[in-house]
């Protein structure tokens, strides 16, 4: 019986040589001769080992759990295309991508070893996999700009049509496209979804096909048990395998290598920036970040986007320079957007994740400093927002501070862009630093964003 272990997103999972260790300790554990071991995307970036590194630290965990199969996700681009295009050609396993086309119009990557599709045979089943990658990558990952990204449902049925040609039993995909996996299952002549993209879990089944993702960060590894007529997933907390050392210290001595470890500052509480909570609404991390970005521009409003934090064991009470880096692991600059209030509005209304592919719909998106708002969850609108404790004038110009990634996506908060820039400062982690070094680095919860499940009658 054929078998696949999956994870995806495991992102920055090295920044935890232990924790590294374990998931690929679980992997060896479970792979034998009869199993594929696939990744789904988003597994050289980010983190702060894979900043120092350029994603070249995945070198050594595609070699210790003998990898397979991998796909591209948004976070791969991080250190832009050549990168890319040297780890795919250095790397142990076989990218398989579909609707990704390089700077020419052309397969991305060909030339390094990447494939539209592939087959494998395990136990007289021939297996055939292709990759589908969120279209809306350039638009998400400024390094990508120059690469374009066609329709993956056209490019999987283009996919599945060449790979049953070759004689393949079962089909599956390996996706990186979030919540557009139902979409492929409903409309692609595929058997199985192997998803990433999105940080939450799943094990469903859509249209009679199973769709499986494993989170974020190298909790959970899925095995897929395959039949022809039956597919079977168990799910295995990577935390309960004993960790392949060879990987631990390879990756130790690249973490002692980077020199973060200066502590900048020291807080009396640690502060937690699990999804759960960055995602839920106000938290302390996320003032703390934004109160940052307020101090180093001067500006009216701090703005951080949830998804821009990454998640990971809580920080403090010693504060190091390598913490800072691994909440906003991105070399993007600080900058000032100039917005009106109307915009300004705009942009506090794009708070709640409902339409985004990479989030689930109840996310909140947006950690505030220098403002408040008030938001109606039955509404899902705004109805009370305030500047320096001021209602917002629509006509007034507000100076807005964030990353550059805001300006450049059109994802997120869509109302400031490019056209709003109206200056540009340092790298966010070091502008967290100097924050952190003059300043300290806590916040409280303080009533930034109330949220509301009812408006109060008018009198």
């Amino acid at each position: 019986m054929p078998r696949l272990l999956h994870y995806s997103d495991i992102e920055n999972v090295f920044d935890d040589p232990e924790r590294a260790g374990c998931l690929a300790g679980c992997v060896t554990a479970l792979d034998d001769e009869r199993t594929l071991v696939v990744g789904t995307g988003d597994n050289t970036s980010p983190g702060v080992l894979s900043l120092v590194e350029r994603g070249g630290q995945v070198l050594d965990f595609y070699d210790a759990v003998d990898a397979d199969l991998e796909t591209f996700g948004n976070h791969d681009f991080d250190y832009g295309a050549s990168r890319t295009r040297e780890l795919v050609a250095a790397s142990r396993p076989t990218w398989v991508s579909s609707n990704v086309r390089d700077e020419n119009g052309d397969q991305f990557a060909a030339a390094d070893g990447a494939v539209p599709w592939a087959t494998r045979e395990i136990d007289g089943v021939t297996l055939g996999f292709f990759g589908v990658t969120d279209p809306a990558t350039g638009s998400i990952n400024p390094e990508a700009v120059e690469l374009t990204f066609d329709d993956p449902y056209a490019a999987a049925d283009d996919a599945t049509t060449a790979l049953r040609e070759e004689g393949a039993d079962v089909v599956v995909a390996l996706s990186h496209l979030g919540s557009g996996d139902d979409e492929l299952a409903s409309r692609c002549d595929v058997d199985l979804v192997l998803g990433g993209h999105v940080h939450a879990e799943r094990d469903d089944v859509v249209d009679g096909v199973p769709i499986v993702r494993p989170g974020a960060n190298g909790h959970v590894v899925w095995e897929v048990r395959i039949e022809v007529e039956r597919i079977e997933t168990v799910r295995h907390r990577t935390s309960e395998y004993r960790p392949v050392e060879s990987l631990v210290t390879a990756l130790n001595g690249r973490v002692d290598a980077a020199g973060l470890d200066d502590i900048l500052c020291r807080i009396d509480r640690p502060m937690d920036r699990s999804e759960e909570t960055v995602a839920a609404g106000e938290c302390r991390v996320g003032n703390a970040i934004a109160d940052a970005y307020r101090w180093a521009t001067g500006a009216d409003v701090g703005l951080q986007n949830s998804g821009g934090i990454r998640s990971g064991p809580p920080i403090g009470p010693d504060i190091t320079h390598a913490d800072l880096v691994s909440l906003v692991p991105f070399e993007e600059h600080l900058v000032v957007a100039e917005v009106t209030g109307t915009e300004l509005l705009a942009v506090f209304n794009a708070a709640r994740g409902t339409k985004m592919g990479f989030g689930e719909p109840e996310w909140w998106h947006a950690h505030v400093s220098g403002a408040r708002i008030v938001w109606d969850d039955e509404r899902d609108e705004v109805v009370e927002a305030t500047v320096g404790g001021d209602p917002i004038d629509p006509e007034r110009l507000y100076t807005l501070a964030t990353s550059d990634y805001v300006l450049h996506s059109t994802q997120e908060f869509p109302a400031a862009t490019q056209a709003h820039r109206a200056g540009e400062f340092g790298i966010q982690h070091e502008e967290l630093a100097r924050y952190a070094r003059d300043v300290g680095f806590d916040a409280a919860v303080e009533g930034r964003i109330e949220r509301r499940t009812t408006t109060p009658a008018e009198d």
